[in-house]
């Protein structure tokens, strides 16, 4: 058993859960807002979290947990525009800055409509750079699903973006 305070191993994670918070919200601003109230809840719920188990776990289901709480509030008051971003690109000569922002855009697009369980899969393997167990481990669910969901996240998101094999 480790004697480190746990609080320390907190402060020693906020890259590892800005990262996880980033490929949730896809903004920098949005990730960083996801970490300060993942952290106070595990501040306001720390009498929770028991000794011995992985703090990094318990930590990136918190930010899951708030996130998808967001996501749906959000998702009833979305009024998002395109437009902002147009009077960005005016004044600027070149379509290839253009097409990369639409191809990026395209693929948070298409992640953000992968089913959740799949989502978050994807963001703890490819962002994080969580292993398939450690991310067995912060979901709770076998390794096997978790490569299974990471396979058809792949599959769907290969096939929506017109690379399939089918």
């Amino acid at each position: 058993m480790s004697t480190t305070d746990p609080r320390a191993e907190l402060v020693s994670l906020l890259p590892r859960l800005r990262r996880f918070a980033y490929g949730l919200t896809g903004e920098a601003h949005a990730a960083d807002d996801l970490v300060q109230a993942g952290c106070l809840k595990a501040i306001e719920r720390w009498h929770q979290w028991q000794p011995g188990t992985s703090l990094a776990s318990w930590m990136f289901r918190i930010l899951q947990t708030t996130w998808l709480d967001e996501y749906r509030t959000r998702q009833r008051q979305q009024t998002e525009s395109d437009s902002e971003v147009l009077d960005e690109l005016m004044g600027v000569d070149g379509r290839v800055v253009v097409e990369a922002r639409s191809d990026a855009r395209t693929v948070r697009r298409r992640i953000a409509e992968l089913p959740e369980e799949q989502r978050v899969v994807l963001m703890m393997i490819t962002v994080d750079g969580l292993s398939y167990k450690e991310a067995a481990a912060a979901l709770e669910v076998p390794v096997g699903t978790v490569m299974s969901r990471l396979a058809r996240a792949r599959a769907r998101l290969a096939d929506a973006l017109g690379g399939g094999a089918g």
